[in-house]
């Protein structure tokens, strides 16, 4: 039977009867949103006060149908789309790299406001989109910015954002377990989201986490969760100024390991900052002189 959708809440409905069972109903209605405003080029506001006007254009609403194929199968509505927003920036997104998380946001944030003005350097390791690089640069005009990550199929997509969103950022492939510190210049502030979910953890992520996104972006072995977070301290060790900061996403089971291997590093004013669930999620020290 073919589908008539004539007006955005038929498109609500249809998204919604489409998704039931896979996704909750406030997910389903934030794909909705996710999905009319790519088609409709709305937002929502604008989609609410417009939801029983008659559509024009078969197109769209066939587009619609096609998108909501792909989302029957789990595959993340980011990747169905190709993009998503990420503190304020539009990011291409792809299976190749991992898909932004709003904490990685909030890791963004308490780096941006921290240093208003800022016209040092920066290093993103394990750039993947470049999300972190390009939300940087495109808020710490100044600044000079360098993304590295082992994936050439990320550097692309990384690459492409960069210039999507007109931020000037310098990539390059290299892998943190085999790099020579003479190829990177030194930086006044490294800042990464590494894998860190132990494998032990699989059980209790979502279906479309596992069956989409790159493992190789996601996973460390339960016997060395703290394996990436100990690279980028050595190659710190190398390249990071004196007086320099270090960030890093982390674990939410992993705060206090992390701030004991900071210090151990001999960084200090290390801490470790809750995320807006309350959970720990952000580290960040100072290299002494």
């Amino acid at each position: 039977m073919a589908v008539k959708l004539q007006t955005i809440k038929d498109i609500r409905n249809y998204i919604s009867g489409e998704l039931s069972g896979l996704y909750s109903e406030r997910e389903s209605a934030g794909i909705s949103n996710i999905i009319i405003s790519k088609v409709f080029e709305m937002n929502r506001v604008s989609s609410l006060l417009k939801e029983n006007e008659m559509l024009a254009g078969r197109q769209k609403t066939e587009m619609v149908i096609r998108y909501c194929r792909k989302l029957k199968t789990g595959e993340p509505v980011q990747y169905v789309i190709g993009e998503t927003l990420f503190y304020d920036c539009i990011i291409r997104v792809n299976p190749g790299v991992l898909i932004p998380r709003p904490e990685t946001e909030e890791l963004v944030d308490l780096i941006v406001k921290e240093n208003k003005g800022f016209t040092g350097s920066i290093i993103d390791i394990g750039t993947g989109s470049g999300c972190i690089a390009v939300a940087l640069a495109v808020n710490l005009p100044s600044s000079k910015i360098t993304g590295i990550d082992k994936s050439r199929r990320a550097i692309k997509t990384a690459v492409k954002n960069a210039e999507l969103n007109n931020s000037a950022i310098s990539f390059f492939e290299a892998d943190l377990f085999n790099i020579d510190p003479s190829q990177i210049q030194n930086a006044d502030i490294i800042v990464s989201n590494p894998p860190y979910v132990r494998i032990s953890e699989k059980q209790f992520m979502r279906r479309n986490v596992l069956g989409f996104e790159p493992h190789r972006a996601l996973f460390v072995p339960d016997n060395d969760p703290l394996k990436f977070y100990r690279a980028i301290l050595n190659l710190a060790g190398n390249i990071l100024n004196p007086g320099g900061s270090i960030w890093f996403e982390i674990n939410e089971s992993m705060g206090k390991p992390v701030q004991d291997l900071l210090e151990s590093y001999n960084y200090c004013g290390v801490k470790i900052i809750k995320d807006i669930n309350g959970k720990d999620r952000i580290a960040k020290g100072k290299k002494g002189a």
